[in-house]
C-alpha cells in the first residue's frame, strides 16, 4: 500500500523537534488496518459547522458534466423541515440554522449527511467571566477511607469530602475516570484501562445507602453477621484496596438489596432501562455473562478468552442467555441504576454547597480490547491495533497501553454518534468534565497486536469537528472541559484549546522559562494548574528522587544514562523551584528532610497561580511518599490500590492541614 493514506501521518515529531519516519513496512501495516478509504457518496458523510457561518456542501459527481437536478430537505433536530434546490451541483444552506444535529437528504437517493452545528465556545461558568480563581481537591476516589466504606472509597466518601471541603471555602473535586471496569475480574483496576466509559464502575456504590438493603432483613442480618463485619473491618484497615474482597462483599450485600428490590416499585427502574436502551442492555449482559461464565471456568478475564459463540454480543447464543438469565442480566442493569442514582445525589448536594463545579469527572484515552465496548461494536473498534505512544527518552521501545482506537472513518460515517454518546455519558452529573490526552483527538498512535510499541504510526483524527461537538455537548450540558495534553503537543494545538474555551492543564513541576520555574503570574488564566497528577510522584516523592529509586526497582529506566539525565534534570528543576518560592516566601531547607512543613509551603506557593483553577492532592496534604500509580509497570507495583493515610474525618480534622486550606482559600479570594 503506498505512503499517502488520508487517514496516517508519515512521520512524528520527536521530544527533539525531530521528524521520526516510520518505516515502510510499519506504515504498510498500520495502513491495512485501516483499510482503502471507501469511496465518495455524492453528499459527505457529515458537515460540521459553526453557528452563523455559511454552510455551503458541494456534491461529488464523478462525471463532471453531469448536472444535479434534485431538491434537498433539511430536518432540523426540533423536527421542522427546510427544502431548497440544489443549484450548480451544489447545496446552499441558510446561514442562521440553530445549534444542534439536523439531516440532510436529497430527494430520490438514498444520500443522506448529518449537519451537526455547532457554538463558537465551550461552556464557561459565570465565575471565569467575573476572572474569579478556584480550588479544589484532586481525588483518586477509592483512595479515600472512612469508618463506614467497605475497604474503597465510594459515592458516600465522595459525599462526605464534598460537604468538607465547601465548608472550607472549596469549589470542586477532581475525579479519576469512574468508568466501568471488570466485576468479574476485580483485579483489573486500572480506570483508565475500563471495560466501557459509557457506565459506571459499581464498586464505588455504596451498599449501605440503598434502601432496599436497609429495608431487607436478610441483608441486615447477613450485614451484621460477625463474619461479615470482621471482613468488612478487615477490608477498612488495609492500606491498599484488595479489590477482590471488596467486590465479593458488594455484589453479595447487592444481590440481597436486589432481591428486596424486586418487590418494590419498579417505575423510575423501568423508565432507566427505556432511555438508556440497547447500551444499557449490552453493559448489563456483558458483566452478567462474564460472572455466569468465570463462576464456571478459570481464566475468563474478557470476551476475547470466552468460548467463541459469546464473544460478540450480536451471536444467537448471547440472545439465549439474555432469556435464560434475564434476572441475572437485569441485576447488572440495576447496578448501573444505583450508580447512576448515588452520582446523580454527589451531584445535587454539590449544587446545595454552593461549589461553582462540584466536581469534575474524567474521561480516558481509550477502552480496554476485551471489554464491552468493543464486544458490542467491533466495526468501530480497530481489534488489530493497540493505542500507545512513540518512542521517547523515558521508552525507548514506544509505549503500549493495550487499548482499541476507534476508527476514524467510521465515526464520521456514523456522523460521530459513538463520540456524541461518549460524551453525554461522562457530561451527566457533574460541574466539569477532565479529558485525558486530549491529544488523542487529533491523532492516535496505533501499533498491530503483537508487535513492538516503537513500530507504529500516528493516525489522523478530525480534530476541529471533534472540538466543536466537544463545545455543543459542554453548552448544553453546562459543562467546563477541561484538557490534559501533556507530552510532545502538535503547533497550534494549545491555541485552538484556548480559542474554544477549553481549559489548559498545567502540571507545576513541568512549568519552565528561560530564567527558571516559570512565574506564577505568568501561567494562563484559562487553565487548572497541579503540583502532580496519578502518574506523577506525590510533592514527597518528587522532591526525594522516590520516583527514581522505585522506577529503577521494577526496570522502568531502559538504561543507566537516561536515569542520570533524569535524575541531574530534576536536581536542576529543584534548584530552579527553590530559588522562585524563596523570592517570596519561605521554604523549609532539604535538611530539614520533606517534612509536611515544607510540602505545605510549597502548596501554599503554587496557590498563587494566575490560573482559574488551582487542584491539590489529599496525599500531599498528608505528606505521603507512596505513589498511586507507577507508569510502566503493571503487576510489579499495587497501582490503583494505595489509599490515603487517614480518614476523611481525620484529615480535615488535622490542624495543619486545616491551616493550609484555609491558606489557600485566602490566596484564591483575595
Amino acid at each position: 500500500m503506498k505512503q499517502n493514506h488520508p487517514f496516517l501521518n508519515r512521520y512524528f515529531v520527536d521530544e527533539h523537534g525531530r521528524r521520526v519516519y516510520a518505516q515502510p513496512s510499519v506504515y504498510g501495516k498500520v495502513a491495512k488496518l485501516l483499510g482503502l478509504q471507501k469511496s465518495r457518496k455524492i453528499l459527505p458523510l457529515v458537515k460540521v459547522v459553526k453557528q452563523g457561518e455559511q454552510v455551503f456542501i458541494p456534491l461529488f459527481v464523478a462525471d463532471k458534466t453531469q448536472t444535479v437536478h434534485a431538491n434537498w430537505t433539511l430536518t432540523l433536530e426540533s423536527g421542522e423541515i427546510l427544502t431548497g434546490k440544489c443549484k450548480r451541483n451544489s447545496i446552499d444552506l441558510p446561514r442562521d440554522l440553530p445549534l444542534g444535529y439536523h439531516q440532510l437528504s436529497l430527494n430520490g437517493t438514498t444520500a443522506e449527511c448529518r449537519i451537526i452545528v455547532t457554538p463558537e465556545r465551550a461552556y464557561q461558568p459565570q465565575e471565569l467571566a467575573e476572572h474569579k480563581k478556584l480550588w479544589g481537591a484532586i481525588l483518586q476516589l477509592y483512595t479515600l477511607r472512612s469508618e463506614q466504606n467497605w475497604g474503597i472509597g465510594d459515592f458516600g466518601d465522595l459525599a462526605e469530602f464534598l460537604t468538607k471541603l465547601a465548608e472550607k471555602g472549596g469549589d470542586f473535586v477532581g475525579l479519576n475516570p469512574i468508568h466501568s471496569l471488570f466485576p468479574a475480574n476485580p483485579e483489573g483496576a486500572s480506570p483508565y484501562s475500563p471495560s466501557s466509559r459509557l457506565w459506571q464502575n459499581i464498586a464505588y456504590i455504596n451498599v449501605g445507602a440503598i434502601d432496599a438493603f436497609q429495608q431487607s432483613r436478610e441483608a441486615q442480618a447477613w450485614f451484621n453477621s460477625a463474619d461479615i463485619q470482621r471482613q468488612l473491618h478487615e477490608a477498612r484497615q488495609k492500606d491498599y484496596v484488595d479489590y477482590s474482597q471488596v467486590m465479593w462483599l458488594k455484589l453479595q450485600g447487592l444481590r440481597l438489596a436486589y432481591e428486596q428490590f424486586k418487590q418494590q416499585d419498579q417505575t423510575a427502574f423501568e423508565q432507566f432501562i427505556a432511555e438508556n436502551g440497547e447500551a444499557l442492555k449490552v453493559q448489563g449482559t456483558f458483566d452478567a455473562l462474564h460472572q455466569w461464565l468465570s463462576s464456571q471456568f478459570s481464566e475468563q478475564w474478557g470476551w476475547n478468552c470466552w468460548d467463541a459463540k459469546y464473544q460478540d454480543y450480536h451471536t444467537a447464543s448471547v440472545q439465549q442467555f439474555q432469556q435464560e438469565q434475564s434476572d441475572l442480566v437485569r441485576f447488572y442493569m440495576w447496578l448501573q441504576f444505583v450508580a447512576q442514582q448515588q452520582l446523580k445525589a454527589c451531584n445535587e448536594l454539590a449544587k446545595q454547597l454552593g461549589m461553582p463545579i462540584g466536581f469534575y469527572r474524567d474521561l480516558a484515552v481509550g477502552v480496554a480490547d476485551n471489554g464491552a465496548e468493543t464486544w458490542a461494536d467491533k466495526d468501530l473498534f480497530v481489534l488489530g491495533a493497540s493505542v500507545g505512544a512513540p518512542p521517547d527518552i523515558m521508552a525507548p521501545q514506544g509505549q503500549n497501553w493495550g487499548l482499541s482506537p476507534m476508527h476514524p472513518e467510521v465515526l464520521q460515517e456514523r456522523g460521530y454518534q459513538p463520540f456524541i454518546d461518549l460524551l453525554r455519558a461522562n457530561m451527566k452529573d457533574c460541574g466539569a468534565l477532565r479529558i485525558d490526552h486530549i491529544l488523542g483527538f487529533a491523532r492516535l498512535w496505533w501499533v498491530s497486536k503483537g508487535d513492538s510499541a516503537k513500530n507504529g504510526a500516528y493516525v489522523k483524527y478530525p480534530l476541529e469537528d471533534l472540538l466543536s461537538i466537544l463545545a455543543l455537548e459542554s453548552q448544553r450540558h453546562q459543562c467546563l472541559i477541561i484538557a490534559e495534553a501533556l507530552g510532545t503537543v502538535p503547533k497550534g494545538m494549545l491555541e485552538t484549546l484556548e480559542s474554544k474555551g477549553i481549559l489548559a492543564y498545567n502540571i507545576f513541576y513541568f512549568e519552565y522559562d528561560h530564567q527558571g520555574s516559570k512565574p506564577l503570574a505568568n501561567y494562563p488564566y484559562q487553565a487548572m494548574t497541579t503540583l502532580s497528577t496519578h502518574d506523577l510522584p506525590t510533592v514527597q516523592g518528587y522532591w526525594k528522587g522516590y520516583d527514581f529509586e522505585l522506577g529503577q526497582k521494577y526496570g522502568v529506566y531502559p538504561n543507566e544514562k537516561v536515569l542520570n539525565i533524569l535524575r541531574n534534570a530534576r536536581h536542576s528543576n529543584k534548584e530552579a523551584i527553590r530559588r522562585a518560592v524563596e523570592a517570596v516566601q519561605p521554604l523549609e531547607a532539604d535538611s530539614a528532610g520533606v517534612t509536611q512543613t515544607f510540602n505545605h509551603q510549597l502548596q501554599s506557593y503554587v496557590a498563587d497561580t494566575n490560573s482559574v483553577l488551582f487542584g491539590s492532592q489529599p496525599e500531599d496534604w498528608l505528606n505521603m511518599l507512596e505513589p498511586v500509580n507507577i507508569p510502566g509497570t503493571s503487576t510489579e507495583y499495587p497501582n490503583w490500590r494505595r489509599k490515603l493515610s487517614k480518614t476523611t474525618q481525620e484529615i480535615f480534622a488535622d490542624s495543619s492541614i486545616s491551616q493550609l486550606l484555609n491558606t489557600i482559600e485566602a490566596k484564591r479570594n483575595r
